[in-house]
């Protein structure tokens, strides 16, 4: 299991209990828990100088007294400071003790990014020292650690300090492999990412990290395939004239790319082997009806089919669309999710076993161990990134080795994907319905905000909705919740009393975010503010409108996938990218998403225009949660370390000894594609 981190001198019960929310248990994990980025501390400016969003550092003299107050149980610390240029309002959450610490008229440094808020330039949550501490600081990285509520990045950081005392990391990689590739040695490495000596040593030390997650994830790869590649066809499928009647009576004519992936499912049911399939397709490309027309094929051949969704609402919305299809043509489907009540579980449960249930669509709620199938023949998983190996393995397990097809609306470029998807079947739906307009898409600056909202509001009286998608911040949940609630606040205030504006984010629980959208999705509410959680989820056809704050903070690929919330109906959509940033590169690159609606080639020139090596600055969001690694910037290593594991495989390496003490969190890899 590991040393525990209550073992490390200085970890008490407290910190113990917080390491533990963000999965840190033992001193391996700890260590391999790296800093998300790191700063530098320039040449102190004049305070008339600074830009909003662009961090910066301030000497200045504190005038005015730090004021002490309690705000929705939150303690704020609050002041002016000033220089002879001008003067700057400060304020710290959670930080009483400054009101002892900040006296008026000394001079400090003050570091951060100033923010526009309540109608004055600010400094929140700033770091302060003095000039001679500030002075040594400027020739150092500091390592920024991934946070949790109540956990200082200064507690991490000692706690790293002490970690290194009583671990060393085992060298597992061939020395022949670490000189053709030019690796360092994996234990100095792990210590310059977390205690770095130099730009230069931190480059190379992260390239041999970020080859490791690489290593691991194919490593795990081909441990997958040892496990599954061998599944025989028990289920053949044809799918014939009533299947082709099926497509014929649709609302609507499949695309080019619908009809290719359905021809190569009808291959795969008609094969020796069990398809294990994923179907790549662009948000908004018709993936559901695909599955579904699959689903059908088995029903008809006297199997039974399932469908996984990762939110219950996601899953009630699938359940929707295949009853008004299906149901018509005599075909019995069920719906089963932790909110069904016990007896109509029960029912469901006993029809499922006896086969009387031949489509089961639901949450992981499908996979509990009582939840029993007569003839269970084929699987799909729908955003399947949001499932663990243990869940995929479970659902796989309630059939004798059922065909698969696993759904993703994550683009990959295909340069990436010959790599990364290696001998796995993939289909890809590149192709939108022509039924669908094209999104209208605008990329502006802050000073725009007004008209936006004004666009918000005509919309709406047109019958419409709109989506205000506010980025999180990831140095505290409680500013990450009031931003979108505060957000939410100014434009319910600026938006007519007779349009409901409500907030979500992450933070809350599963029940309200699922109460919330379903008012949504009954136009209930007409403006949902919220954080990128409706990134993957339901279906609101009405929504016409998507204003994206601060869009330069997040990769292409997940602005994406946040646009495809809209143009799901039929009357026009619009996608506003707001920039907070006035650097010409933030533009140009948001400038990409503007002028396509294409989701492979917004990440092939995503990935041009990032290229290979970048180490520095916000990460591109995408399917792998690798920890520092990022399949985009980091093609190069990627690429890299795909080699080294064919090469290592012809040469008998034990890939099985490699994850003997993490092998669930790298199959999770493997799996997660």
């Amino acid at each position: 299991m590991g040393i525990p981190v209550r073992e490390i001198k200085g970890i008490g019960e407290k910190t113990e209990k917080l390491l533990a929310r963000l999965e840190i248990e033992t001193v391996d994990q700890l260590v391999h828990h790296y800093p998300r980025c790191y700063t530098t501390y320039p040449e102190p400016i004049a305070i008339s100088d600074i830009k909003t969003g662009q961090r910066c550092s301030v000497e200045a003299e504190i005038s005015s007294p730090i004021h002490l107050k309690t705000v929705r149980k939150l303690k704020l610390c609050t002041g002016l400071i000033a220089d002879v240029s001008g003067q700057l309002f400060v304020r710290w959450f959670n930080m009483p003790y400054l009101r002892n610490t900040l006296k008026q008229g000394e001079r400090w440094i003050f570091t951060g990014t100033p923010i526009y808020k309540d109608g004055r330039l600010m400094f929140e949550q700033p770091e302060y020292c003095k000039k001679e501490k500030y002075i040594q600081l400027m020739e150092t990285f500091q390592p920024i650690y991934p946070l949790t509520t109540g956990l200082s990045n200064k507690t991490v950081q000692k706690a790293q300090a002490a970690a290194f005392e009583m671990y060393r990391e085992e060298e597992y990689l061939p020395e022949s492999v670490r000189k053709y590739y030019d690796l360092e040695p994996v234990d100095k490495a792990l210590k310059e990412v977390h205690f770095p000596t130099g730009t230069e040593n931190l480059m190379e030390a992260k390239k041999r990290i970020i080859f490791d997650e690489f290593f691991r994830f194919f490593s795990a790869l081909e441990l997958v395939k040892d496990r599954e590649e061998q599944a025989l066809n028990h289920y053949i499928i044809p799918m014939e004239e009533p299947v082709k009647r099926f497509i014929e009576s649709l609302p609507y004519p499949l695309t080019g790319a619908q009809k290719k992936v359905l021809s190569e499912i009808r291959q795969d049911f008609s094969g020796t082997m069990a398809m294990n399939r994923l179907l790549q397709g662009d948000v908004g490309s018709g993936k559901t009806i695909v599955a579904m027309t699959a689903m059908y094929a088995a029903v008809l051949s006297g199997y039974q089919a399932a469908l996984m969704a990762p939110t219950e609402v996601l899953a009630q919305q699938h359940y929707q669309n295949f009853r008004n299809l299906l149901s018509p043509l005599g075909i019995s489907i069920a719906l089963l999710t932790g909110s069904t009540k016990g007896r109509e579980k029960r029912e469901i449960k006993e029809k499922c076993a006896s086969g009387e249930i031949q489509i089961l669509i639901g949450t992981h709620a499908v996979i509990q161990d009582d939840v029993l199938f007569d003839n269970l023949a084929f699987i799909v998983t729908d955003e399947q990134h949001r499932f663990g190996v243990k869940q995929r393995d479970a659902f796989m397990k309630k059939g004798r080795d059922p065909h698969v097809l696993v759904m993703s609306a994550t683009p990959i470029p295909r340069t990436l994907g010959i790599i990364l998807y290696r001998d796995l079947d993939v289909s890809i739906m590149n192709e939108m319905p022509a039924s669908r307009l094209p999104i209208k898409n605008s990329v502006v600056g802050t000073s725009y905000r007004p008209a936006a909202w004004e666009f918000i509001r005509k919309q709406v009286a047109l019958g419409h909705q709109a989506y205000v998608i506010c980025p999180m911040i990831e140095e505290s949940e409680k500013m990450d919740l009031e931003n979108v609630e505060e957000y939410a606040r100014m434009l319910s205030q600026a938006l007519p009393p007779s349009i409901t504006v409500a907030a979500l984010n992450g933070h809350m629980r599963s029940t309200e975010k699922n109460e919330i959208m379903e008012r949504f999705s009954k136009n209930e509410i007409q403006v949902l503010v919220s954080t990128t959680v409706v990134e993957v989820g339901v279906d609101v056809p009405n929504a016409t409108v998507m204003v994206i704050e601060n869009a330069e903070r997040f990769g292409l690929a997940q602005l994406h996938q946040l646009r495809g919330r809209v143009g799901r109906g039929k009357a026009q959509s619009y996608c506003v990218f707001i920039s907070g940033s006035e650097k010409e590169e933030a533009m140009e690159r948001l400038s990409i998403i503007g002028h396509s609606n294409d989701g492979f080639e917004i990440a092939n020139e995503d990935l041009k225009l990032r290229g290979p090596g970048e180490f520095f600055g916000v990460k591109q969001s995408g399917t792998m949660n690798f920890a520092l690694g990022d399949i985009y910037s980091n093609a190069d290593i990627l690429k890299m370390a795909s080699e080294a594991v064919d090469y290592l495989k012809k040469e008998g390496y034990n890939f099985q000894k490699l994850h003997q003490y993490s092998l669930e969190k790298n199959l999770n890899f493997a799996k997660n594609i």
